[in-house]
């Protein structure tokens, strides 16, 4: 059976920068020389990819989800007033894991923030196999970011392994 495929990108609208911030979960850098040749790109090119958001209509504000280093070109050195987005509308573990496949689509991004990212979705209730999905890692760097996360609320819920136990033979002893 063939996956629906949704196209939000065909839905782009013109968001007022006042109205957009960045979420407080990403862990992705850019280095000055890589946000460099971003404004330059944009500057040559245009956008040509809109920036991600989600709409929370409590606070009448839209989160980036992805796209952040976009947004802060248009806000620091193009200084304009409005910017393409796609709205997606997604729980925030939903969001998180977007904003990590997005970066890790593209290239390198902390492993700090990473810690971070796989510690907040096990205490949102993610199982360590759904993270390993929606992240697109392996079982084993989910073991290791948890571990390195220095809290143990994370395993708490987890059943360790039995250590083993030596039996001893009293009958091959006497001999």
């Amino acid at each position: 059976m063939k996956k629906q495929i949704k196209f939000p990108v065909l839905n782009v609208k013109m968001i007022s920068m006042d109205k957009i911030i960045p979420n407080d979960y990403n862990p992705n850098n850019v280095a000055s020389v890589e946000m460099k040749l971003l404004k330059h790109s944009i500057e040559q090119d245009g956008y040509t990819q809109p920036i991600v958001v989600f709409y929370d209509k409590e606070k009448d504000i839209y989160v980036i989800v992805d796209g952040f280093h976009r947004y802060r070109c248009a806000k620091e050195y193009f200084k304009i007033k409005e910017i393409p987005a796609t709205i997606i509308d997604k729980p925030i573990k939903d969001r998180m894991a977007s904003t990590i496949r997005h970066n890790r689509a593209r290239g390198e991004h902390k492993v700090s923030g990473m810690v971070n990212i796989v510690k907040d979705l096990v205490l949102l209730g993610w199982e360590d196999n759904e993270i390993a999905k929606h992240l697109g890692m392996s079982a084993d760097e989910v073991l290791r970011l948890k571990q390195n996360s220095g809290i143990s609320e994370i395993f708490k819920d987890k059943e360790f392994s039995k250590s083993w136990e030596v039996e001893i033979n009293k009958t091959e002893i006497i001999k």
